[in-house]
């Protein structure tokens, strides 16, 4: 995670404009709404808005982080991992 939001902010803007943002919000959202189901169950998820390409990478470090705390076992840990990965491959940096 913090490889992917640190290539991000190394990114040049148009990089970030053809997509590469837009992947990491997406990232950062699923991440931020299994963080908020695993604190809250019975709570609809809030949707993390949009920041700006700017602060896509900001975004997934905050979220991941959240994700991390609440994690409870190897195999969420080795999907949330999965997840930022597979992110990181679409999004090109």
């Amino acid at each position: 995670m913090e490889h992917f939001a640190d290539r991000l902010r190394a990114a040049p803007q148009s990089r970030l404009q053809r997509g590469a943002a837009a992947e990491a919000l997406e990232l950062a959202r699923e991440l931020s709404r299994r963080a908020q189901l695993a604190e809250a169950p019975g709570a609809e998820p809030r949707l993390m808005p949009d920041a700006g390409m700017f602060a896509a990478a900001d975004q997934i470090t905050v979220a991941g982080h959240d994700l991390g705390l609440v994690l409870r076992d190897e195999n969420e840990v080795a999907e949330a991992a999965r997840l930022v990965q597979e992110a990181q491959k679409r999004a090109g940096v």
